[in-house]
């Protein structure tokens, strides 16, 4: 038989409301990566809360401009389901596009881009398994809780009033913390890198893995592999291309004016340049005079 103390502690209610939710899952992300050793365990459970987390605090924002637009299908909403819980909610790039679209959120398209692949990597994490290097799920992370840290006081909590719910505000001072500490181990690597990626800067472009200005393209021609500095990941000329053109819907692809193949893709982040570029993914480097020519349609051929 259970004693008086352990049933008394077992009578508290689960109180976990939207916003309290969410700080409590990036919490988790923050406890998982700024261990002395992160472990396998670690990146794994980073990811789903990471996910978790972004999923209550979207769809909380959205139910406070309209309980409907939480729905997968909008049209389809019940109040009764909404109340109940019983119904398919939108998913992540759904949320962000709602978000942007109709509620005018200020969501970047590098933030857009980071917040659906993080959603992939649940989903691959939850079904298929997951294979990801440690560097990149840290510095992916990083950009996604700070997003999400920006999010919460811009949208969720009065930005005079501020909060006054002590916990909560105990948790974002921690999360808060947490992102600093990131943030410092992603720009230390990179610093550490400086020496490797000068004189490649015209063909060093984002990683989709990690994010970081890290990735150079091959100085020869496909089909030597394309190598990120940051998390060491190996890519393949098509895989590159179909995720920059994939991750932002109105990336085109286009004829190069060197090499005249179908290889070039518009507004790339490039090292060497100032301003998105566009790049050629069979000459491997930016090509700057390319920024005067218009598309010509190419966009739908396969790669």
């Amino acid at each position: 038989m259970e004693d008086a103390g352990t049933n008394d502690a077992r009578q508290h209610d689960l109180h976990f409301p939207p916003l309290l939710n969410g700080a409590d899952y990036l919490v988790s992300v923050v406890e998982h990566l700024t261990k002395d050793a992160v472990g396998p365990r670690d990146l794994k459970y980073a990811v789903l809360h990471l996910q978790a987390a972004i999923e209550v605090l979207l769809k909380e924002r959205l139910s406070r401009e309209h309980w409907t637009l939480v729905f997968y299908d909008p049209g389809q909403a019940s109040l009764r389901r909404f109340h109940e819980g019983d119904f398919e909610s939108c998913t992540t790039k759904q949320a962000v596009q709602r978000l942007r679209s109709i509620v005018g959120c200020d969501i970047t398209d590098d933030e857009r881009n980071a917040l659906i692949a993080l959603a992939t990597d649940r989903n691959a994490l939850q079904h298929y398994g997951l294979t990801q290097n440690a560097h990149a799920v840290e510095a992916r992370a990083g950009r996604v809780l700070d997003f999400l840290y920006r999010f919460i006081h811009v949208e969720l909590i009065n930005p005079t009033l501020g909060t006054e719910d002590q916990r909560l505000s105990v948790e974002l001072n921690f999360v808060s913390k947490g992102v600093r500490s990131i943030d410092a181990f992603v720009k230390q690597r990179m610093r550490r890198l400086r020496g490797d990626l000068k004189g490649s800067e015209p063909r060093t472009i984002d990683c989709p893995a990690c994010g970081q200005n890290a990735l150079i393209l091959a100085a020869s021609r496909p089909p030597l592999p394309h190598r990120c500095l940051f998390c060491e990941k190996l890519y393949s000329r098509a895989e590159i291309m179909r995720f920059h053109l994939t991750r932002i819907e109105v990336r085109t692809r286009r004829a190069c004016p060197r090499c005249q193949e179908s290889a070039l893709i518009d507004g790339l982040r490039v090292a060497s340049e100032t301003v998105s570029s566009p790049v050629c993914f069979t000459c491997n480097c930016v090509v700057p005079e390319a920024r005067d020519v218009v598309a010509d349609g190419l966009a739908s051929q396969d790669i």
